[in-house]
């Protein structure tokens, strides 16, 4: 639960805390290492979201598409056309595309009751509701000509995510429905779309964007853990450990986030909160469902690249580690900045951010701020919440009430 080394280590949460609770794995039934569900990936790209929701939730129409990027990813999307049995059905729905964080997948906006989970609730409110899901996760293990074993699958960081999957994923859905679309992002799913905006991309096919616990800065997170994290993954990481997969649940990973844990000052035994804040308004039946469909692998690289996002305090495409490789990359000594401030004024952004998040800390998202300080007043809408954590945003049992219904609200502002 997307972000950065943060919801690298928020594998953590599930990995350890499963490890940490020795109890809850031995109890488990049906699950792979660590208590974690097992699932055939090979099996589960092909069913795609869609058989998981539509179990979980009776009632809505759900459908499956494939799109290939720029780089040759296959991403699974999902789409929810209308409400609860039909409702709300029709054509020139408002589309809304929903992208998650990191480390895990489209399965984030749905673990809830469908009164209480974002994409049902977008859904029943009359929205034509789209899901991306990230390559490397369960639902987009397919590429072109790669292989999931192949090394050169993982060959990519969160600069890819903007300049290829997300310029994907917002065209399909443009296409599709001819219209321009709403965008909510949770953590990277913010920090992708805020990059991309930066340099003018799918600005125009954009009609506004809510970002959920909004990743920019990330030099005030407040978490040991984290901190940690950010300090070992350093771009030698995958030649020295053989690891171009991040799989949360593979041996390797657990042993070295184990190594972690095992640092003074670092409180593995209540992972979610050591990551992500206190939480408010989590219940039970949620976390396990939780523990049941996460986390996600993503790439080792793109670690290190968040990780340089944490250590310089700045956020910039990924540094190659030496001026003669960024020279051939960029043509410039030094990786390229993301400017804030290239972001048009006149693009409608709602931001919404807890005061309890240790990954979206207020200190970063105030950085944040002031690059926006010149943004047209009308086109800027802004919510603190004092109470709330990172997951809170995604799987709050009060977010609707509190978050939600007024993001709704800034959507029909700026139809």
């Amino acid at each position: 639960m997307a972000v950065h080394s943060l919801w690298s280590v928020v594998a953590a949460i599930v990995v350890l805390v499963v490890m940490v609770h020795p109890r809850r794995a031995a109890s488990a039934s049906g699950r792979g290492r660590f208590g974690l569900q097992s699932v055939d990936q090979g099996d589960i790209a092909v069913a795609g979201l869609c058989s998981s929701a539509t179990l979980m939730h009776t009632g809505y129409k759900c459908q499956e598409y494939h799109v290939v990027t720029n780089d040759g990813y296959v991403i699974s999307m999902s789409r929810f056309p209308q409400g609860r049995n039909g409702e709300g059905a029709g054509s020139n729905k408002q589309p809304v595309l929903l992208q998650h964080g990191l480390l895990v997948d489209g399965m984030t906006w749905m673990l809830n009751s469908a009164n209480e989970s974002l994409a049902f609730i977008l859904a029943d409110n009359g929205y034509d509701v789209w899901i991306s899901n990230t390559r490397g996760t369960r639902f987009s293990r397919r590429h072109l000509s790669l292989d999931p074993a192949d090394k050169e699958f993982w060959d990519w960081t969160w600069d890819d995510l903007v300049t290829d999957e997300l310029s994907a994923t917002i065209d399909f859905v443009f296409k599709q429905t001819g219209q321009k679309l709403h965008y909510v992002g949770h953590s990277l799913g913010t920090l992708t779309a805020l990059a991309a905006f930066s340099e003018g991309n799918q600005v125009d096919k954009v009609k506004s964007a809510a970002l959920l616990s909004p990743i920019a800065y990330v030099s005030h997170i407040t978490t040991a853990l984290g901190n940690l994290a950010a300090k070992a993954f350093v771009g030698e990481i995958t030649d020295l450990l053989g690891i171009a997969e991040f799989n949360p649940v593979g041996a390797p990973v657990a042993i070295f986030l184990k190594a972690l844990c095992a640092n003074p000052g670092v409180d593995c035994y209540d992972l979610i909160t050591e990551m992500t804040g206190q939480n408010c308004c989590l219940n039970t039946s949620t976390v396990d469902l939780f523990l049941k469909n996460e986390p996600q692998s993503t790439a080792t690289k793109n670690l290190v690249h968040l990780a340089q996002t944490i250590r310089y305090g700045k956020l910039a495409k990924f540094d190659y580690g030496n001026a003669r490789s960024n020279m051939e990359h960029y043509g410039q000594r030094t990786p390229p900045i993301y400017n804030m401030s290239n972001i048009p004024k006149n693009l409608p952004l709602f931001l919404s951010y807890g005061g309890k998040d240790k990954l979206s800390d207020v200190k970063d998202v105030q950085i944040l701020l002031d690059s926006l300080k010149f943004h047209d007043v009308d086109k800027l809408d802004i919510q603190f919440v004092k109470e709330f954590a990172h997951a809170d945003f995604i799987m709050g049992v009060t977010a609707n009430d509190i978050v939600y219904n007024q993001m709704m609200a800034f959507f029909r502002n700026h139809q």
